[in-house]
Parts: C-alpha cells; structure tokens; sequence
C-alpha cells in the first residue's frame, strides 16, 4: 500500500524569510550554519509532505479555524496549512521574536 505524498508549496515571504534566517547565520556565525540551518528547516518541511499533521495547531482559535499548523525548527516555526492535497508554508519564523504580527496578513 502507497503512502500519500502531498505537494510542498514553500510561498514567496516563506522563501524570503529563510533566506533572510540563513544570511543572518552567514553574518553571525558563518557560511556552515547558514547551510546547517537551512538544510535543517528544508528537512523539516520535507516531512510534511508525507505527514502534513505533524505541526501544531496555531494557539490563535481563528487561524484554528481556518486550520494553520506550526511546524517547529530549533528556534524557528514553519506556518503552514493543508488545503486538499497540497501543503503551503506561509511563514517562516524565530519563534523568540514577535511573529504573532505576521500572522495578521495571513489569507
């Protein structure tokens, strides 16, 4: 028996904020962690493609209801959501600053 295999949809300010994550690592830390934290969090996300309920409900009872999930990565949090067959990761976050904001322009 197959397992389903969702798509993996990683949206542009998802894309823009991993980036930004792996430049402040280069800057920080060096060029090795940026690649170790960014092949961290694209590990992560690979997972829900076969287990799209792994993350968390959001604690926000209206993005619950609209069915956001928040995967966590070390200190950063992936926002994501399943709509049919296909995982859109919306936001990618340090879980340590004031992301709540973020998910005010959530669709």
């Amino acid at each position: 028996m197959s397992e389903i295999r969702y798509e993996l949809k990683i949206l542009k300010p998802a894309q823009l904020e991993l980036e930004e994550i792996a430049l402040i690592h280069m800057e920080l830390v060096g060029v090795e962690s940026a690649r170790k934290i960014t092949d961290r969090i694209y590990g992560a996300l690979e997972h829900l493609q076969r287990h799209p309920n792994i993350g968390v409900a959001c604690s926000n009872k209206i993005f619950q209801s609209e069915g956001y999930r928040m995967l966590i990565c070390d200190h950063y949090l992936c926002i994501y959501r399943l709509l049919e067959q296909t995982v859109y990761v919306y936001h990618i976050v340090d879980g340590r600053t004031n992301y709540p904001r973020l998910l005010e322009d959530l669709p």
